[in-house]
């Protein structure tokens, strides 16, 4: 089941959000706000987290606040990987959480933490089972990043790709996982209550296997997403309902992020939409598929098989 929709995916990351084009982040708030209300009227109990920022930057989150953001929403994410990434010591997690706290009340969660085993598989273990005794006693959720290795003739999701230099192959590296689906030295020792959070490519093979393997490691919350970008593509509703069915066991965060080129302030998936209300309409739509509110059936007709017709462009 669905239990929470999450509205992008580190804004305050150029790999994510365009902020040159959008260098307040009004129409990334707009965004949210007018997707926040779409997602009401269509289940007002449904949760929605804001998209796990990275870095933790508690004044991003206060200016947020002064743009409405944090009365539309109801959970605040954090993305951290200090043995791959961030320049903090893996052992202020817990002050890191501590800012965020000092500028919300909101509940936070922690949708992305992670170790690449790009060094050594050790490094990966000591990262996973350190980052679960400073995280479960502290926040509701936390997702490790992440069960399976990005295979290595796919491109990684990150902005200036090869010029990051050893910094994009961790990119690869960060699954308990390797690619040929053998479990690396962390998956033995996978933490109870840990959840995870793993991203499926459209028509992604790996999606059987990657159930196999939550269930082995007996994971109940996890965090994926659908692509807006994706839904441009032929039969990408039939590929969403294959991937919405087939985690439907595990409590879900649908993560909703990537904009469509044609409908960008400029033709790339971190850009600020056109029209806030493009946006909204996905998240509705995605919502009233996949996490409808109880008091309506989950019944997928002939006619309801397109995104919404407002995000065509036209």
């Amino acid at each position: 089941m669905v239990e929470a929709v999450m509205l992008w995916n580190e804004p305050n990351n150029l790999s994510h959000w365009d902020f040159k084009v959008d260098p307040e982040w009004k129409m990334f708030a707009e965004m949210v706000v007018t997707a926040a209300k779409a997602i009401r009227r269509e289940n007002p109990d449904l949760p929605i987290a804001l998209g796990g920022i990275s870095p933790i930057d508690p004044n991003f989150i206060k200016y947020l606040g002064t743009h409405g953001v944090l009365d539309v929403i109801d959970i605040v994410a954090l993305h951290g990987f200090p043995l791959d990434w961030n320049h903090w010591n893996i052992n202020e997690w817990p002050s890191k959480i501590d800012e965020i706290r000092a500028v919300t009340k909101l509940p936070i969660w922690v949708s992305e933490a992670g170790a690449s085993s790009f060094g050594a598989e050790e490094v990966q273990l000591f990262g996973m089972q350190r980052t679960a005794e400073l995280l479960l006693p502290r926040v509701d959720r936390v997702h490790w990043y992440s069960l399976m290795d990005l295979p290595a003739d796919w491109e990684a999701t990150t902005r200036h790709r090869e010029a990051e230099g050893s910094a994009y192959y961790r990119h690869y590296y960060m699954g308990l996982l390797r690619q040929d689906g053998s479990p690396k030295l962390a998956a033995e020792h996978f933490p109870r209550g840990l959840g995870i959070c793993q991203w499926f490519h459209y028509q992604d093979p790996r999606l059987a296997l990657a159930v196999e393997w939550l269930r082995r490691l007996d994971v109940r919350y996890l965090r994926t997403g659908i692509s807006w970008a994706d839904s441009f593509r032929e039969n990408a509703v039939d590929w969403f309902d294959e991937q919405m069915q087939a985690v439907d066991e595990f409590a879900t965060t649908m993560t909703l992020c990537f904009t469509p080129e044609h409908l960008g302030v400029v033709p790339h998936y971190t850009s600020p939409p056109k029209r806030a209300e493009d946006f909204a309409e996905f998240a509705a739509w995605s919502v009233r598929r996949y996490a409808p509110a109880q008091s309506s059936a989950q019944v997928w007709t002939a006619s309801e098989r397109t995104v919404p017709e407002m995000s065509s462009g036209k």
